[in-house]
């Protein structure tokens, strides 16, 4: 025995309500521009962060692979070059929107 159940959403909420509520949904699950950035800023810091520490247990002692520790503080400098390219761009983007404007 199967009980099948079926609902109607545009008689239990009405039409406009749940295209209201979808779009609502849809809105908050997607990411702004400064969402985006912030996210992109934390990730670059944590990077840093990351080098200052292994560098940190290098010169202490507790760090004995020279390699890997290049290789955070160059991951860390590359994601900082790539953030501050793409700052570039947005300010220079940003300029020649204020030029079309006057």
């Amino acid at each position: 025995m199967s009980i099948q159940f079926q609902v109607d959403l545009n008689k239990v909420v009405g039409t406009n309500d749940a295209a209201r509520i979808l779009a609502a949904k849809a809105e908050q699950a997607k990411p702004g521009f400064t969402d985006t950035v912030k996210q992109s800023f934390s990730k670059v810091n944590g990077m840093q962060e990351e080098a200052n520490t292994s560098i940190l247990e290098l010169l202490s002692g507790k760090q004995q692979d020279v390699n890997s520790v290049v290789a955070t503080v160059a991951q860390a400098d590359m994601s900082f070059k790539l953030l501050v390219g793409v700052r570039n761009k947005l300010i220079e983007a940003y300029k020649e929107t204020m030029k079309m404007q006057g």
